[in-house]
């Protein structure tokens, strides 16, 4: 019997240079699309690294760790609740030191309510938050 929905990303993690510096980062982006950070393990409890769980109603789903990072960046993409939740998150982003990416608009290449903005962290990795509803 499968619980759960098939196919859906239960959580990821991103590997950071530095991760007090990305979580305070994060933090601040993420606040207004209501992620939070909600758990930290340290490399003594995983006996390797240390890592920040960012999520909502209790539920860690994006998770950072120190150590070694990936060659080249990488994209993530946040769902937001609202056009107002994406410009929030990009405005955010920005006055927690991330770099414009590409200004919250609509992407009609992509589907014709498809509004999104996007940031680069940190680490130059592309964080997008993202709306599909028409408003």
């Amino acid at each position: 019997m499968t619980t759960g929905n098939p196919g859906m990303i239960d959580h990821m993690g991103l590997a950071v240079t530095d991760l007090a510096r990305s979580k305070a980062f994060y933090a601040r982006a993420l606040a207004p699309l209501s992620i939070t950070l909600l758990v930290e393990v340290t490399a003594a409890q995983t006996g390797d690294r240390s890592h920040a769980g960012f999520g909502a109603k209790g539920r860690p789903f994006f998770w950072l760790g120190d150590g070694d990072t990936q060659a080249g960046s990488l994209h993530v993409a946040f769902t937001a609740g609202s056009r107002a939740e994406v410009d929030a998150f990009h405005r955010a982003a920005l006055g927690a030191g991330g770099r414009d990416n590409g200004a919250p608009g609509l992407r009609p290449h992509y589907h014709a309510t498809y509004y999104g903005g996007f940031v680069l962290d940190p680490d130059g990795n592309n964080v997008e938050a993202v709306c599909h509803r028409p408003e």
